[in-house]
């Protein structure tokens, strides 16, 4: 299917590929850090603002409008997730639905009681949990790294997930090295002691087709902003427990899933965007179903992501003075992070930019753990390409 990809459509759809600077065009290579933005995400928030803006829950036709938005982009994110609509929460972002949950979480956590994150994780899906752990004194135990094949040690999991687990936090996909980690392990391990399972998908929904309700995960996170669509946090909580925790909430604010997450009037542009966004999705694929049609799609996208991917890494590899962290083995989304001898990462980010039109970014990306783990704090951080399925072979070469 990789040759029949229809990348010039692709591209068609993504209006920021037109951008020159000093008359050369921008190649597009910080996707992990945000993907541009589909013309469907772009037109139907356009769509909404010019045609009457509205709050909730109003007998007049604007208002109206706004409930129906919601409920369809609810819908649409739950065929994206392998969820139900009334799990789907919207917010400011992923880090900030993290913290609300984890406070909503702080009374299922005793003193003594175990959380277990991974050294692997961007810190959204780290620190939220360690801020309830410290405040409830329970024991912090980490998924560590091996080094050498740059995936988590899951070999581990039966001394560290154990009777006292209340929680497990774990990446799908790490934002740095392309790491997919086997979840579903995880999550079978901290079910066996009743744990709860947390997964940030932030960086693995661009890439890879979602089943959350076959996962058996709790809570899944990710952001709009990483598959084509506009600035919007996504929380999917598994409804038995959505119903069960409490929220800082307004007194007169509904108290029903999914909408008493949902903390003031939500940015309901923003939420018009996802559907353009999914909608990008769903018309690469096919299939009887809205759903179907998504999974497609995003199948078609992963294999066109490894065929660029294998270009890119080919060349990685082949330069002396790069160092690649990247799994040589096993799942990968399309992401490659790698220092170069001698050189600091920020400098060379700067001078692609400036002679190349060359959109690359550099740092930790808040996997401040994995940085110092692999020591690559001396370098100013990693370089870091991230491709999608409006790169080309010839950017790539480029």
């Amino acid at each position: 299917m990789n040759h029949h990809f229809p990348i010039e459509e692709v591209r068609h759809h993504f209006p920021a590929l037109n951008r020159k600077d000093n008359g050369k065009p921008i190649i597009y290579f910080d996707a992990p850090g945000g993907t541009q933005m589909a013309d469907y995400a772009i037109e139907n928030m356009y769509h909404y603002l010019r045609n009457g803006v509205a709050n909730l829950h109003g007998t007049f036709q604007s208002s109206i409008d706004t409930d129906n938005l919601l409920a369809e982009a609810r819908q649409a994110v739950a065929d994206l997730l392998g969820c139900d609509d009334n799990e789907v929460a919207f917010g400011a972002n992923m880090t900030t639905l993290a913290f609300s949950i984890s406070r909503a979480l702080v009374n299922y956590i005793n003193e003594g009681d175990e959380i277990v994150v991974t050294e692997l994780d961007h810190h959204a899906n780290v620190d939220p949990w360690l801020s309830i752990a410290k405040q409830q004194g329970a024991v912090i135990k980490f998924i560590r790294l091996n080094q050498e094949t740059l995936t988590l040690d899951l070999a581990s999991l039966d001394e560290l997930i154990t009777p006292k687990t209340r929680l497990v936090a774990v990446g799908m996909s790490s934002n740095v090295t392309g790491t997919v980690t086997d979840v579903k392990a995880v999550i079978e391990k901290a079910k066996e002691h009743g744990a709860l399972v947390v997964i940030d998908a932030v960086h693995a929904v661009p890439h890879l087709k979602m089943d959350m309700h076959q996962l058996g995960c709790d809570i899944l996170l990710c952001s709009a902003y990483k598959f084509f669509g506009p600035h919007v946090g996504i929380a999917a909580i598994k409804a038995a427990l959505f119903e069960k925790l409490t929220f800082h909430k307004l007194q007169p604010a509904p108290g029903s899933i999914p909408y008493k997450l949902e903390t003031g009037t939500q940015n309901h542009e923003g939420i018009a965007g996802i559907l353009g966004a999914i909608q990008f999705i769903r018309e690469l694929g096919q299939g009887k179903n809205s759903r179907e049609q998504i999974l497609s799609g995003m199948e078609r996208i992963d294999e066109y992501e490894k065929l660029l991917s294998a270009d890119l890494e080919s060349f990685l590899l082949s330069q002396p003075d790069f160092r690649l962290y990247r799994p040589t083995s096993g799942q990968k989304t399309s992401t490659f992070s790698f220092t170069i001898k001698n050189h600091d990462s920020r400098e060379v980010t700067k001078w692609l930019a400036q002679y190349y039109n060359l959109c690359v970014a550099d740092g930790d990306f808040y996997a401040a753990n994995l940085a110092d783990i692999l020591s690559v704090r001396p370098y100013g951080g990693w370089i870091r390409v991230g491709l999608t399925p409006y790169n080309t072979l010839e950017e790539i070469r480029r």
